[in-house]
């Protein structure tokens, strides 16, 4: 740490104690505290500095680079909602970028993700660098767009997008896994429980179902979209279980959905997967504590969140961004099973 003044005071450490305790110069370690030292200094040197800056606790004075540089190296992530935990770790992602760049993160909801978000600043290109905008419809974003701010797109629509970069889930590889899944346990008829929410991130679930079931002797007798909810998966399941159509097997849009739909089928005296197999998708926290435990489709939240920011990131510095398309995991539990019968 920096050494007390006259006064008695601690000194605030400075770049110049970060370069002495280093061996480095002043401009390196701006460099690197800058984030912009690849292909100027060795990896580790990089290191040496952080490490240095860590041991003195210094902090950048980031008004005066503010000044300096015309940036204030803040980044807004706009999300659908606070209240789910894939947001929350699609958030974790990008700060921990953001935060080991120098860069600060604001965090701001727009519900459903649809509707035009409110500009949450009178002045946002003054208050930021860039956006980035997780599983919402591009004209959600309008008011921020026609400010001129860099936007990177997360679980986007990536055609017409007016994004600098875009980067998505494999999605229809994990609803193939979860079709082919059911198709090899024996179900023939199956229901789909689509998230009433008209984003692109819904839309490709729903093409990508009908897609890899076409040819495989299953079919989908029908589709009850729901809001995501516990209490609309129930209500949309407890339809589709009650009606005409009896599917074997529930495929569900989201984790909230199947948790509802594994309600509705034991209010409905049905055993899940004994009769009616569910499943959910995202892998959220909910699908390993209801019982049996959820087949579902594993979305790698964070990665999505810090890709993002670095993509952003190369936006920034001139680079050109890297368009990703993040693979996902089929995870399969208890809940799916033969269907009645047997194949």
């Amino acid at each position: 740490m920096a050494g007390a003044t006259r006064d008695g005071t601690t000194r605030r450490p400075t770049s110049r104690d970060v370069a002495r305790r280093a061996g480095v110069s002043q401009a390196t370690v701006s460099l690197v505290l800058g984030g912009k030292w690849q292909g100027r200094v060795s990896a580790r040197t990089a290191e040496e500095v952080r490490t240095a800056a860590r041991a003195l606790g210094y902090r950048p004075n980031l008004a005066a680079r503010s000044l300096r540089t015309g940036r204030t190296r803040t980044a807004l992530l706009v999300v659908p909602a606070l209240t789910s935990d894939f947001f929350a770790r699609v958030h974790t992602g990008a700060a921990r970028v953001a935060s080991a760049h120098d860069f600060g993160m604001v965090l701001y909801p727009s519900p459903e993700g649809v509707d035009p978000a409110p500009d949450p600043f009178g002045s946002a290109r003054a208050a930021l660098d860039g956006v980035i905008a997780s599983s919402m419809a591009s004209e959600a974003l309008a008011a921020l767009d026609d400010r001129g701010l860099p936007l990177v797109m997360l679980d986007s629509d990536p055609e017409g997008s007016r994004a600098a970069a875009t980067v998505n889930l494999d999605l229809a590889d994990g609803m193939r896994r979860t079709a082919a899944h059911l198709v090899s346990l024996g179900h023939r008829r199956i229901a789909h429980l689509p998230a009433a929410v008209g984003s692109w991130t819904f839309r490709a679930r729903a093409r990508a179902l009908a897609d890899a079931l076409t040819g495989t002797g299953a079919r989908l007798v029908a589709a009850e979209p729901a809001a995501l909810s516990v209490a609309d998966g129930l209500r949309a399941a407890t339809r589709l279980l009650a009606g005409d159509t009896a599917p074997t097997a529930l495929v569900c849009d989201d984790d909230l959905l199947a948790a509802g739909a594994c309600k509705a089928a034991r209010r409905l005296g049905l055993r899940v997967p004994d009769d009616v197999s569910v499943t959910g998708f995202d892998d959220l926290a909910l699908a390993t504590t209801v019982e049996p435990e959820l087949t579902t489709v594993r979305l790698p939240a964070e990665q999505i969140g810090a890709t993002g920011m670095r993509a952003l990131l190369a936006v920034l510095e001139g680079r050109p961004p890297q368009t990703a398309v993040l693979p996902v995991e089929f995870v399969p539990r208890g809940s799916t099973g033969p269907p009645p019968g047997g194949p």
